[in-house]
Order: structure tokens, then sequence, then C-alpha cells
């Protein structure tokens, strides 16, 4: 019996060695962060999407079960504060059923991020109905009447959850080329891959229902998307970075479709965005140095805190 082990431990050993490193350096990295250490440029560019990660964790939790991190895994806070305003939305069976992969698939990717960098605790957030008002307020240029709700149905979840994931792939796209190790890459890379398709569905959903008119404001769901679009590209002062469902052709897939399910640059490759262009749509001011919007006391991690005044 003790021969029978020691021939199995070795065969078991000779099959890892001969493993490529990308099959066995995520799952130990992942129990042994310190085992692989990263340049601090690495560091911050990891801890900066856990902004938007919190965020979307958050809502889609809040929006689909009624509750968020606090309850469901307290210790990826690490004691921040809770959100403002957050509620469970008044959904259709299989909005929700789409919201809820999403809110855990969120709480797993606050795990994996912080299996690989310490992190920062869950900045302070503005889900509020007012938060998300302004927000579509501002994509109108004047006061929606009554004001926007987020959690009144699903049309209107939708248009809100429209807002968010999209601004952080298009960092996860921007921050990719800057990475230096392996392990930083390959985390990016899984990230971006579930964050672009929950983009994608929100997106799929939305344009089915694009020639639809959103109540009680007799404007189009396509309408809102363009609108909101426009409100980021031009928050974020880094030229056309986003598009909404239904475009001019010639801004469609090759100049040939107005369709616009997935947005693309003219190659149809994924926009990039820098941090200070997220920060500039995420605080609604414009400036990365001025916090607000979803982040009333700004965003958190070294990058962010970089333009504080006060950090």
């Amino acid at each position: 019996m003790a021969q029978f082990a020691y021939v199995t431990t070795a065969i078991v050993a000779f099959f890892l060695i001969l493993l490529p490193q990308s099959y066995t350096s995520g799952s130990i990295l992942s129990h042994n962060p310190r085992s692989y250490p990263l340049t601090q440029s690495d560091v911050d560019l990891l801890e900066f999407p856990l902004n938007l990660e919190y965020l979307e964790a958050e809502f889609f939790l809040y929006g689909s079960l009624g509750y968020g991190l606090d309850e469901v895994n307290p210790g990826l806070t690490q004691g921040g504060p809770s959100p403002i305003g957050a509620k469970k939305a008044h959904l259709d069976q299989f909005t929700r059923d789409v919201i809820t992969q999403f809110a855990w698939q969120e709480v797993g990717h606050l795990r994996a991020i912080k299996s690989v960098v310490k992190g920062f605790p869950r900045p302070l957030l503005n889900l509020s109905t007012e938060s998300f008002a302004k927000v579509f307020d501002s994509a109108f240029g004047h006061p929606l009447v009554p004001p926007f709700d987020p959690y009144a149905n699903s049309i209107n979840y939708l248009l809100a959850s429209y807002v968010i994931p999209y601004v952080g792939l298009t960092g996860y796209v921007g921050t990719a080329p800057k990475l230096q190790a392996n392990a930083s890459k390959s985390l990016v890379a899984g990230l971006l891959a579930v964050e672009s398709g929950q983009d994608a569905v929100i997106r799929a959903l939305l344009y089915e229902r694009a020639p639809e008119k959103v109540q009680p404001y007799g404007i189009t769901v396509a309408e809102f998307t363009n609108r909101i679009s426009d409100l980021r590209n031009k928050l974020g002062h880094g030229g056309w970075k986003d598009e909404g469902l239904v475009v001019p052709k010639y801004r469609g897939a090759e100049g040939k479709i107005s369709g616009n399910v997935l947005a693309g640059d003219e190659f149809s490759l994924g926009y990039a965005r820098t941090p200070q262009e997220i920060l500039r749509i995420i605080y609604g001011s414009g400036n990365e140095h001025v916090p607000g919007g979803f982040y009333p006391k700004g965003a958190d991690g070294h990058i962010a805190k970089s333009y504080l005044p006060n950090a």
C-alpha cells in the first residue's frame, strides 16, 4: 500500500510539472497571492476596478434580492459603509432571474480581485432613486417628470443597468495593455469576459424593446440609451467611446447597419477608457478631482485617491 501511494504521488507530481504554468498559477495565486508578488503598478490597476465592482454588486443584489453585501458576504465590504437608497426593484420573473445571476457574479468578481490584492473597504455608494434621476436628467438636459425611478419596473431597471457595467468593461479594456504580470493579465481577461457578457445581455434585452416608449415619458428605449451614451462621452472627455442601441449607419458595424446591439470602434473592437475618464463619468462631474454622483465621498484606491484634493 505504501509503495502504491508513493507511485501515485510521483505520477501526480510528474503531470503537474508537465502542465503549462497558466493551468496552475491562477489557482495557486488565488490561495496564496503573496507567493506571486506584483508590481505596485499592477496592484493599483487591479484595485481600481473594485470601485465599479462594489457598485455593480450592490445594485444587482439589492435590485434582485432586496439586500446587499452586508448580508450575503459582509467580509468583502471590509467594514465600508452601507449604500444609500438601494432597494429591491419591481422586476418581472425573467429579469429578476437574470439580475440575480449578475449579482452573484459580481460577488465572485470581488472575491477574485481580493484574492490577488488587498483591496480597500467598500466606498460610500449612492444608489438612491434621486442619484439615478440626476443621471437621466443630465442625459436629457432637463428634469424628467416624474423623476426617473430605476426601481419602478423592469424596463427602468434595465435602463439604469445600462448606465453601469459598460463603464467598467471599458476600464478593463484600457487596463489590460498596462499590466505586467501574467497573473494580473489573466485576472483582468476573466473579469472582462463576464463584464462584457453582462453588458451584452442588458443591451440585447433593451434592443428587443428599442422602439418601445418608456412611460410616462413617451421616449423610446433607443433614445434613452443614446442619451446616456452621449452623456458618458461628454463627461469622459475622451472622445467617442460610447454608443447607444441605434446609431447612424456609418457608425454601425462596417458602416453597413444602424442596429447596434454591441458597441465597438471602427474595427468592432471594444473601446478603452482610462481611470481618469471613468472617474469623470461615475462622479457625474466630468472632473476626476470632483467626487459626486454614485460616489459622494469619492472612489478609493491609490489611483482614485491621487485625484482627490483632501485624500
